[in-house]
């Protein structure tokens, strides 16, 4: 089956379907396909972002083996 097909073929199947919350499901994959091209951060994502770009120039950074390590003295201490 062509792509155009199966996309006549899913247009048709879907004009028959009722339920919402199935439709809005479909709507959600459908438009983070349609634009997957570009991603809008939110104004909280990019104040999140700037804060943790600060905390990273002022050296208030952990590595990842080191907090790993923290991790594992945790989980090992339960």
């Amino acid at each position: 089956m062509s792509t155009i097909e199966l996309r006549h073929h899913i247009i048709e199947k879907l004009s028959l379907i009722d339920d919402d919350s199935f439709l809005l499901a479909i709507k959600t994959i459908i438009e983070s396909k349609v634009n997957e091209s570009v991603y809008k951060l939110s104004d909280f994502q990019k104040s999140r972002i700037e804060s943790g770009r600060k905390q990273l120039k002022k050296g208030q950074s952990v590595s990842n083996d080191t907090l790993q390590k923290e991790i594992d003295q945790w989980l090992n201490s339960k």
